[in-house]
């Protein structure tokens, strides 16, 4: 079920292929449906979004019931246990505190000549959220989303998530997003919702950002609009990566790889060690948990397809081959953690420690889930606050200063065959106008 390699070319190989799992060959069968969709839903607005509900989730809806309304969202909070409402509560106060270390501040630097630049930073005016329906509710998913975006400043949040049975939406959901100011919310999922968001409806704002991850329709949904909105990332199924030493506990390593492959059929739960006897150890371990996995088969899908095993000879050549795959999650199970950390140049959240499984990161510790994957951690980023915000550049030169660049600006317009832009120097170094 879970297999150990301990050659390295074929480490590198599967590690190869478990990073290009996205890359099915129905994806342009998938990419012209999605574009239907979205053009559909550009020309009819509603009438194609409740079509497409109909078709797509089997709930049947009026235009007027697209919006969760407000006795909707004070009965959520009556429907979930004082137990959850405190641990959303907590995740929310903990991931807002994190978040606010992070927000990018506008600044000017005043130099030689009357010469003054900077950058001001701003935040988008409506930002959208998707948020999955489907296997499982994703309350974290929403506080994760939302909570940066209203640390950025954000204004009109939007969310959309997929109805279920008669057009209910999860509780939790529902609480988790006036917990971190959500300021409407929608029953629409699928790439008709990500439409919805980028062109906007009769009933649907347009937003200017949209963030959130969701099944490979929603993904492509979002790399088609990405122009006409911005976007967080195109994110593909969840991974886990492990680096483990003789320390480790075989009984923890392999809950943390079930924690990760019970997400999708296609998430990967990977564990490179030293260790040859513990390698062996975490095999048996995932066998005996998957016994009464409450999600077994949608597990032990992903376990055969896409979990591995890798001995290695050192922590070295673990990190070598951890930076090659570029993991989303990656766990440094070993006795001097921060160490290795230093050898660690790619991946979207690092948990240094045996005490510091991936769960507390999805949850509830600060950082933000919503990661690279697929190896987009080689040169992208956690969705931050800095998503939901743009910077424009600010430039001011005084006479004196423009009058210092001039013939260097002329030779650079004269360059590139645009006399007016060398023009538009001169004649204010010939005719200055009066400083105020």
């Amino acid at each position: 079920m879970l297999r150990i390699i301990t050659e390295l070319a074929e480490a590198r190989s599967e590690l190869r292929r478990i990073c290009d799992r996205t890359h099915d060959e129905q994806v342009t069968h998938k990419e012209a449906t999605v574009r239907q969709i979205l053009q559909t839903v550009k020309r009819q607005g509603d009438r194609a979004l409740l079509a497409y509900t109909e078709e797509f989730d089997k709930q049947i809806l009026t235009a007027e019931q697209l919006r969760v309304t407000g006795s909707e969202l004070d009965a959520a909070y009556q429907q979930v246990s004082k137990e959850l409402l405190s641990a959303i509560q907590l995740a929310s106060r903990q991931i807002e505190e994190f978040h606010r270390l992070r927000v990018p501040k506008s600044w000017v630097q005043f130099g030689d000549r009357d010469v003054v630049l900077g950058k001001r930073y701003t935040p988008v005016d409506r930002a959208g959220l998707y948020v999955p329906g489907g296997r499982a509710a994703y309350p974290s998913t929403v506080l994760m989303n939302a909570i940066p975006a209203k640390v950025a400043g954000v204004e009109r949040i939007v969310m959309v998530t997929p109805p279920g049975p008669g057009g209910a939406l999860n509780p939790a959901v529902l609480v988790a997003a006036q917990e971190a100011g959500v300021t409407e919310i929608y029953r629409v999922g699928g790439a008709q919702a990500i439409a919805a968001l980028a062109y906007g409806t009769e009933t649907i704002p347009k937003v200017d950002v949209i963030t959130g991850p969701g099944n490979v329709y929603v993904m492509l949904a979002k790399g088609q609009v990405y122009g006409t909105v911005g976007i967080d990332s195109l994110a593909g199924p969840s991974e886990v990566l492990v680096i483990a030493d003789r320390t480790a506990d075989p009984t923890h390593l392999a809950a943390d790889l079930l924690a990760q492959a019970e997400h999708d059929p296609m998430a990967a739960a990977i564990l490179i060690t030293t260790d040859g006897d513990l390698a062996g150890k975490v095999v048996n371990e995932v066998k005996d948990q998957l016994a009464d996995h409450p999600r077994r088969i949608d597990t032990e899908k992903a376990i055969a397809h896409f979990g591995l095993v890798i001995v290695v000879e050192t922590l070295e050549l673990a990190a070598e081959l951890s930076n090659e795959f570029a993991p989303e999650h990656l766990e440094l199970e070993v006795a001097e953690p921060w160490d290795l950390l230093e050898r660690i140049k790619h991946a979207g959240a690092i948990f240094l420690g045996h005490s510091t499984p991936e769960a507390v990161g999805d949850y509830l510790a600060g950082p933000n889930h919503t990661l690279p994957t697929s190896g987009a951690a080689r040169y992208a980023s956690p969705l931050s606050t800095e998503t939901f915000m743009k910077h424009s550049s600010i430039i001011s030169y005084s006479a004196g200063a423009l009058s210092s660049v001039s013939s260097a600006v002329q030779a650079l317009a004269e360059a590139e065959g645009l006399p007016s832009h060398g023009y538009s120097v001169k004649v204010r170094t010939d005719r200055p106008s009066p400083e105020r």
